[in-house]
């Protein structure tokens, strides 16, 4: 392969890499890549027994912080 043939190539890649990473950048700079409804969409899939356990779990944890903050001496 000739050397101008592989010049070319470099060149080709580096600018269509330089395309995509400002492709990229601009899409974080603008938001496309935020997903507000990640935590709501997660909880669509789970079955009633994590869902269960996850409640119950938070129970005993306020539990566990009302005995901390109610100590009589």
């Amino acid at each position: 392969m000739e050397s101008w043939v592989v010049a070319m190539m470099l060149g080709a890649s580096l600018f269509l890499g330089g395309i995509a990473l400002a492709a990229f950048l601009w899409g974080i700079k603008n938001g496309q890549f935020d997903d507000e409804k990640k935590m709501m969409n997660q909880v669509m899939y789970d079955d009633e027994a994590e869902l269960n356990d996850a409640a119950r779990l938070q129970r005993k944890r306020e539990a566990s912080e009302q005995k901390k903050e109610y100590r009589p001496e």
